[in-house]
């Protein structure tokens, strides 16, 4: 099954734009009536969690059991988990690697896809929901000022970073597999291209990571780290 997916066309821009809107919406609807905050902060939550239970329940109908393939194990399941338990929970800690990792990983998603299906089909569908879910619930929860990023946890966020890509690269290396690309770069155009060939890449992707974890951090720079 082939994507008619364009990259940067008129739908690709209208979802990359929806992303941040969706969040700014919500945050306004939350700080109008502080009483909705939560309550949506939990419907988001649970949204993306029912959203991937109908896709993994899709995936293993459709494909079955693969090992060790098609398992959770690319940066975007692992920024999925944080996010959801930093929002059911409000534990500030989980929120801020959930923020820098999320948004900076699931970005990079949004705005250079890995479609294998058309655009308007369910795999392209959720792949959008999932990933833009990551970094609109993660900035609902900034902008609402439910949990705040703090400046000082980029280091903890790039380590929690790092340890997750060395668990990945171990499970990478044993069975073979290319989660996180961490093996070789993705069959479509990506960022990827733009940074050496393997290994070199590694190295200046987690050089341009922590670039995007600086600047996600620069408007928390000034701030305490607390929640308002």
């Amino acid at each position: 099954m082939a994507t008619d997916f364009q990259i940067f066309g008129a739908a690709h821009l209208a979802i990359i734009a929806a992303v941040p809107a969706v969040a700014a919406g919500l945050a306004w609807i939350a700080r109008t009536k502080p009483a909705l905050a939560d309550p949506i902060r939990v419907a988001f939550a649970v949204g993306l969690l029912v959203n991937e239970i109908v896709w993994w329940t899709f995936k293993f109908s459709k494909e079955g059991w693969r090992f060790p393939e098609g398992m959770p194990l690319q940066l975007c399941d692992f920024s999925l988990w944080m996010i959801l338990i930093a929002a059911l929970t409000r534990r500030q800690a989980i929120y801020e690697i959930a923020y820098y990792c999320g948004i900076a990983g699931a970005g990079m998603a949004v705005v250079t896809p890995e479609l294998w299906a058309p655009l308007f089909s369910y795999p392209s569908m959720y792949f959008f929901v999932a990933h833009g879910g990551i970094i609109s619930l993660a900035l609902y929860l900034a902008w609402s000022r439910l949990l705040r990023p703090g400046w000082s946890a980029i280091p903890k966020a790039f380590a929690a970073l790092a340890a997750w890509a060395c668990f990945v690269g171990t499970f990478d290396w044993i069975f073979g597999t290319n989660y996180m690309y961490l093996r070789h770069k993705p069959g479509s155009a990506s960022a990827l291209d733009a940074m050496g060939p393997w290994p070199w890449y590694i190295a200046v992707g987690a050089l341009v990571g922590f670039l995007f974890f600086v600047l996600l951090g620069l408007p928390y720079r000034s701030q305490r780290d607390r929640v308002a």
